[in-house]
């Protein structure tokens, strides 16, 4: 089964969290947590979501490396120059999932566009 996302003109959150819900199965009958439900989520034109300016500057990714000294911070507007706004998406995505074994495979089955 697969389900199909316009993002134009929405609001990466508001539509990141839709698709985890859907990519969870909960829009489903039979969902049962402890297994990945067959459902693949299309999203298209994922570069035209509605992101204010404000938003760009102040949001931050960071990443550590582990090493002293190595925590990285990267803003959305360089995440998105860098990677695009598909990596934006598919992040926002990837923090609503549930942090276990499942998340990866669930991940398997959105399919970003531009």
């Amino acid at each position: 089964m697969e389900i199909v996302f316009d993002a134009q003109n929405k609001k990466l959150g508001r539509l990141a969290s839709e698709a985890a819900s859907v990519l969870m199965g909960k829009n489903r009958t039979d969902f049962s947590r402890n297994r990945v439900p067959q459902i693949k989520v299309v999203v298209k034109n994922a570069s035209k979501l509605s992101i204010t300016d404000k938003k760009k500057s102040t949001k931050i990714y960071r990443n550590y490396s582990g090493y002293p000294g190595g925590l990285k911070d990267r803003s959305l507007k360089y995440l998105i120059q860098d990677h695009g706004m598909k990596e934006a998406f598919r992040i926002a995505v990837r923090g609503m999932l549930p942090k276990n074994k499942l998340r990866d495979r669930m991940m398997k089955n959105l399919v970003v566009t531009d």
